[in-house]
């Protein structure tokens, strides 16, 4: 299906992204050791979660799993999210740059099906950044 353009916005008819960003005051190096960690990555993903290399999955209590997709150390990672298992599969990417004043994390959920809850998903990741923000702190 092609996608369309209301106004400024383009809209695809199939799926969707979320997208949430936070910067955080700790260089790439500390924030990039402590998404790796077990702590971290229950942050991001949920109580369970465990973030290895390319090829591995993961899991978390909430029933969410997925399979770790790109694996940059200080750069990004790249997973399949799935809420359950008859779910279609999805892209989380979670990026990370260098700012004067610390780190720019930015998580990307692509190729949502519209009949997903964007504004819960945005919340899911937004309330992620809070965690990992104070674990920063």
């Amino acid at each position: 299906m092609l996608d369309q353009v209301e106004g400024d916005t383009l809209v695809n008819p199939v799926d969707t992204t979320v997208t949430a960003n936070r910067s955080v005051s700790q260089p790439i190096k500390e924030v990039w050791k402590l998404l790796v960690t077990r702590e971290g990555a229950e942050a991001l993903l949920g109580v369970g979660a465990e973030l290895g290399d390319k090829g591995d999955s993961w899991h978390a209590a909430d029933g969410t799993f997925g399979v770790v997709r790109s694996y940059h150390p200080l750069e990004q990672i790249r997973f399949t999210w799935h809420p359950a298992e008859d779910t279609p599969t999805t892209i989380v990417e979670v990026d990370l740059s260098a700012e004067e004043s610390g780190t720019r994390l930015e998580i990307t959920h692509q190729h949502i099906p519209t009949y997903f809850d964007t504004a819960a998903l945005a919340r899911r990741w937004e309330q992620a950044l809070d965690r990992l923000t104070a674990a920063t702190a």
